[in-house]
């Protein structure tokens, strides 16, 4: 039963009744084939990356798929559609802007990867955990557990500081003062010992010890180590730890931890003035 006609082709009753319940049933499955091929590569050991990176192609596929499908169901040539989509991008060319940029930024991040899942990040200030990389913006987990919403072209246009771009080496150190006339040998080797001792210290590279200054109220020694780790927690919990060990150790040698101190030289003779009654 013909309804009416558009650019001379019949559009039926079937037609209109059959488009919607063709959509909802096609993106239905779409989306449960989709969700099994990404459980399948991510079963398998894949990347997380690329399994988000196939995910978001596979949708854009389908949908693309399904428009032109509904369209031929309709007998409506793509070419009727020329007017309108020159119209759309005029307007998303002036009312748009941000969320085309974003949505651009979303898939070179997720193509280029100087951003991936896992990665610990610092951008303003604000430290987190990438947890999802979506086409127009990013969310990262603060290390307070609070969310963020980062649009996706404040990454790139913005320096961004990766902890973890290439690998999830850290480096750490303690600083520390011990008083003038202690056994400065001593000491180096007593946080050589606690520092290597560690066993979240890495071997390679190899930790060292500095003496880095006569100070004004101390000798200053300071450690640099480096561990694996994805937080920074983990370099906060590991510097904590050697803290605790040397002290003890210099208790235990004898070894005064420095503190500010100042002398004070009085020019002249000292009175005193008795109070008058």
């Amino acid at each position: 039963m013909t309804l009416f006609t558009f650019n001379e082709q019949p559009v039926t009753l079937w037609a209109i009744l059959a488009v919607p319940t063709w959509v909802v049933v096609s993106l239905w499955v779409s989306k449960l084939i989709i969700k099994g091929v990404c459980a399948r590569l991510t079963s398998s050991g894949k990347d997380p990356n690329i399994v988000h990176l196939i995910e978001r192609v596979l949708f854009v596929v389908a949908l693309a798929v399904i428009f032109l499908t509904t369209l031929s169901m309709l007998n409506i040539p793509i070419t009727a559609f020329a007017f309108l989509s020159g119209a759309i991008a005029i307007g998303f060319g002036f009312g748009a802007q941000n969320i085309i940029n974003n949505f651009i930024s979303g898939w070179i991040l997720i193509g280029e990867k100087p951003i991936r899942i896992g990665d610990f990040l610092e951008v303003e200030g604000a430290k987190g955990t990438v947890e999802q990389i979506n086409t127009r913006s990013t969310r990262i987990r603060r290390v307070d557990g609070v969310h963020m919403l980062i649009p996706n072209s404040k990454l790139l246009e913005n320096t961004v500081i990766n902890w973890t771009l290439r690998d999830k080496l850290v480096r750490g150190s303690v600083v520390v003062g011990v008083a003038y006339g202690s056994d400065v040998r001593l000491v180096e080797t007593l946080m050589r010992e606690i520092t290597s001792s560690n066993p979240k210290v890495l071997k390679t590279p190899e930790m060292a010890v500095f003496f880095q200054d006569f100070g004004d109220n101390a000798l200053i020694f300071e450690t640099f180590f480096w561990i694996n780790s994805q937080v920074e927690g983990g370099v906060r919990a590991v510097t904590s730890e050697i803290r605790f060990a040397i002290d003890e150790a210099f208790k235990q040698h004898e070894i005064t931890i420095a503190y500010p101190q100042r002398d004070i030289h009085l020019d002249g003779a000292i009175k005193i003035v008795r109070e008058r009654r």
